[in-house]
């Protein structure tokens, strides 16, 4: 009966919007994928459009039904992941500009977006006690921040202000008309006390947004689910058309970006107690869930059922990750002519260096020798954990004079490291609190390669796998799709059914004490930089 059915999962990323169809199996049968812009402004503000997104939107799921040829009624049911932006919409619900200098069309403040870092530091200052459960500090990459950043420097937007939606609920809410929030976003990003189903007044009045305390929270949520419950009556006429899909098709609650990329993951090996995903990006998410709230300073969380329900979610990263990469190399004298090899051979920088490096040496793990002297702490926007300091910056040593193309590989190589310190960093503060994982679960663009895949698990000292879809976060939107179809009864349920094993990299033996030295190495770089700037 469920032979020919499909879910779709939706994906708004940084630079791109992706659509994927499911079989009930997990299979994916075709992605499509989108650009979209990024507005860069002065004063580190990063901006975009959610009309242009949702456009994407519209034409990749086109696109992905004609390629497959499924026909709409086959669609079962579909999700929305997005980024952690701050979408900002009027009583009619068009754009309204997010700077005073910006288009109006250009409403949406971007995760990386660091405006509000002034914000974020006088809430900190507050020590409000809703902070406990965002690791101690609130980041500038967060809602509540961003509003007061609008209240304070661009009023009128402000006022006139119908909705402040996170881009997963305004996509859902676009779709369904449905305003409800999911506990992921709101809990994750806006400091919804999940446990206790509420928001904190006192904490809005305390930092200078008592006005939406007054309003009774109508502007930012007043009525949450969890990720895979089913909004209003599905898609409306009108989205239903734009998405070329029947009215009526059933719409999950979504979730943040990462946070699917979770879901499409952990299942594997055991399941998510014993697994933490890291969604390796543009940015990096690590997610770990409990049984029980663990309170990690400097790791954001314990959120409750902000993942997967009724669990207790934990959540690190990285604020440059991918970005942090492209960034090293794109400093390399060599990068331009390496840059055009890359597009000869059909694949981007990172991938060409990934390819060099494998050529060079008999293993994955014996790479690390290429970068033998060089370190690189690729904290180019911070550190979001475990020290949650927006302040934090990169740091680069033991460069030489050399500019050729070896250079640029073995600098690379050094900069993959410095991420996988840096996640195991997390995964050290999480360790000390009482956390423990067997595994680490790897999804996201940044993480495909078998190079990169092995210096993780060498650089953490944990095995690390891979599962069988090459779209993971696609998969965990579309696998709140199911559940919000009735397909499978619950999420738990879902991801067993969804998700599968690929393959798994264990940890080198080899060169486990060189990597205990250079993480060594690693941290007295941090505590130097850290001493700099002080």
């Amino acid at each position: 009966m469920n032979k020919d059915k499909a879910v779709i999962g939706i994906d708004v990323g940084s630079g791109s919007v992706r659509a994927g169809i499911f079989d009930l199996n997990g299979k994916l049968l075709t992605s499509t994928v989108q650009e979209i812009n990024l507005f860069r402004r002065s004063g580190n503000r990063v901006e975009q459009s959610s009309t242009e997104i949702w456009q994407a939107i519209c034409h990749c799921v086109r696109q992905s039904l004609e390629i497959t040829g499924t026909p709409p009624e086959n669609v079962v049911g579909l999700g929305f992941d997005a980024t952690c932006s701050l979408v900002v919409v009027d009583e009619n619900g068009c754009p309204l500009a997010t700077s005073t200098d910006g288009d109006v069309e250009q409403n949406i403040i971007v995760w990386m977006d660091h405006r509000a870092t002034k914000q974020a530091e006088r809430i900190n200052a507050t020590q409000h006690s809703v902070l406990q459960y965002v690791g101690g500090q609130i980041s500038p990459e967060m809602e509540t921040p961003k509003i007061l950043w609008l209240k304070e420097n661009h009023y009128e937007t402000y006022q006139r202000a119908w909705q402040f939606f996170d881009l997963a609920d305004y996509l859902t809410w676009r779709a369904t008309g449905d305003l409800v929030r999911s506990i992921c976003t709101v809990t994750c990003k806006w400091t919804w006390l999940a446990h206790e189903k509420r928001w904190d007044a006192d904490y809005f009045r305390t930092i200078g947004l008592g006005d939406l305390v007054d309003e009774g929270f109508k502007r930012i949520g007043q009525k949450m689910a969890l990720p895979g419950t089913p909004c209003g009556d599905g898609l409306t006429e009108k989205a239903a058309q734009e998405l070329g899909l029947l009215a009526g098709t059933p719409v999950a609650t979504g979730i943040i970006d990462a946070h699917a990329g979770g879901i499409g993951t952990v299942g594997v090996a055991g399941g998510a107690l014993n697994n933490l995903a890291y969604v390796f990006g543009t940015s990096s998410c690590t997610m770990t869930s409990t049984q029980k709230a663990v309170v990690v300073p400097g790791v954001w969380g314990p959120y409750y059922s902000a993942m997967i329900p009724d669990y207790w979610l934990n959540e690190g990263g990285q604020s440059s990750a991918g970005a942090g990469i492209e960034q090293l190399v794109l400093m390399h004298p060599m990068a331009a002519e390496a840059t055009e090899k890359a597009t000869k051979a059909g694949v981007s920088l990172p991938v060409f260096l990934a390819n060099l490096a494998l050529e060079r040496v008999v293993t994955a793990s014996a790479a690390v020798e290429l970068a033998t002297g060089i370190y690189v702490v690729p904290e180019f926007m911070g550190n979001r954990a475990p020290f949650a300091d927006p302040h934090a910056r990169a740091i680069i040593a033991g460069l030489g004079m050399e500019r050729d193309l070896d250079s640029l590989v073995a600098l690379y190589i050094a900069g993959l490291c410095g991420i996988g310190y840096g996640l195991r960093q997390i995964i050290d503060a999480q360790h000390a609190q009482g956390i423990k994982v067997e595994n680490i679960v790897i999804s996201g663009g940044a993480g495909r390669h078998p190079l990169v895949r092995q210096i993780l698990a060498d650089t953490c000292e944990l095995p690390l796998i891979s599962t069988t879809c090459s779209e993971p976060v696609l998969l965990g939107s579309a696998i709140l799709g199911a559940v919000a179809a009735g397909i499978a009864p619950s999420v738990v349920s879902a991801m067993k059914q969804f998700t599968h094993k690929e393959q798994v990299y264990l940890v080198s033996e080899t060169y486990r004490q060189t990597h205990q030295r250079n993480y060594q190495n690693y941290q007295r770089l941090q505590q130097t930089a850290r001493m700099i700037q002080e």
